[in-house]
């Protein structure tokens, strides 16, 4: 069963990677947003010239020797296309066995709790309020997640006191029943994460995410070890693809849960080395998804499988206004229903990819008439 192909379809920022099989057996995967023309071009230098031939079924071991044979560039390109190639062959073992790929890894296909994600700050409170009451009321979520500070703001908020405001007026307008999560964004230093923790916490927020810069590692480690007697959890790790690096941060108990996104981390079988690092310190994961393109998909199905998962999966809240990009793309479209969405229960993802998104797409192939050659010293 070895890789004949690697297609790639690329409509920025979504870059989908079709795998073919010498049988004919094809998997749909996707490398990560924004950007997604670069690393297609990254996938067919770097990536696929190494997966052709190659055991279709391999996949720890395939992914592991890319990632050796590259190891001259360990960071986030060659990861982000890694997980297209890796994503594409769980799919394409998922139609081989006619599972979907919750079941590959352990798990059932059923409704999973997720929470309704915003990715606005040009947004006023009383908006934000608005449209997150009217989705509760449509969609029955229970757990809400907007958007605090300035992006990497060193200590700056997006305007004078929105952060106040839009915490305190959330939790006056939405009861008990409903959790409230925050994104910092990396806003904060120490200091100022730790009196906004505290103010968080008294304001019965029960998620902090991302408060400091993610690669002063030593700065979250002090926020979340000085937040550890409150309510309040410190969320992290969605932009790091390294496992050692995230050996460490587990290690020293960087934050009180695990936060990867399988998409930057390079796949599935990456991701699961995470979520068993996390597993033996008992921290729980919860997948930074926040699109609705197939990161969605991909994060639900695994979920769904593990056993140190958290209690929900992002789902984005933003409409073809906002996002555009991340519609269209793909049948059997994640609907929240009584704050759930149905993990797919096809074989593979369990969706079928759109042949009008795929026409108007950029079309690459990677085959033995294509590969690119290339040695390093």
């Amino acid at each position: 069963m070895n890789i004949k192909s690697i297609e790639t379809f690329t409509r920025e920022p979504v870059c989908l990677v079709r795998v073919t099989t010498e049988d004919g057996t094809q998997g749909w995967g996707q490398v990560a947003p924004y950007n997604a023309d670069i690393t297609a071009t990254v996938l067919h230098r770097q990536v696929a010239p190494h997966a052709l031939g190659k055991d279709a079924l391999a996949i720890d071991a395939l992914v592991d020797k890319i990632s050796e044979i590259e190891f001259k560039f360990p960071g986030s390109y060659v990861s982000r296309a890694l997980g297209g190639l890796d994503t594409a062959l769980w799919d394409l073992r998922g139609k081989l066995e006619n599972k979907s790929v919750c079941e590959l890894l352990g798990g059932t296909p059923r409704p999973f709790p997720v929470y309704a994600s915003s990715m606005r700050r040009d947004i006023i409170a009383k908006d934000e309020i608005a449209r997150f009451a009217k989705l509760v009321d449509e969609h029955g979520y229970k757990a809400l997640k907007f958007r605090i500070a300035q992006e990497n703001g060193h200590d700056q908020d997006e305007w004078q006191g929105r952060t106040e405001d839009i915490v305190i007026s959330m939790r006056q307008a939405f009861g008990d029943d409903i959790k409230l999560l925050v994104d910092a964004n990396c806003g904060y230093s120490p200091k100022k994460a730790i009196a906004v923790g505290h103010f968080l916490n008294d304001n019965g927020i029960c998620h902090f995410e991302e408060p400091c810069p993610y690669w002063e590692y030593e700065q979250i480690i002090e926020v979340t070890a000085a937040l550890g007697d409150l309510d309040i959890q410190v969320s992290g790790g969605e932009q790091d693809c390294s496992v050692p690096v995230w050996r460490r941060m587990i290690g020293a108990k960087a934050f009180d849960i695990a936060q990867p996104d399988i998409c930057y981390m390079g796949g599935i079988s990456r991701t699961l080395r995470v979520a068993k690092l996390a597993a033996a310190k008992n921290m729980p994961v919860t997948f930074h998804s926040a699109n609705l393109s197939l990161i969605t998909i991909i994060s639900l199905h695994m979920m769904a499988a593990l056993e140190n998962a958290g209690p929900y999966v992002e789902f984005s809240i933003e409409d073809a206004n906002y996002y555009p990009w991340q519609y269209d793309i793909y049948d059997e479209f994640p609907i929240a229903k009584d704050g759930k969405v149905q993990v797919p229960e096809g074989a593979g993802w369990g969706i079928t990819i759109r042949d009008k998104w795929l026409e108007k797409a950029n079309h690459q192939i990677t085959n033995q008439n294509s590969v690119y050659k290339h040695d390093y010293i």
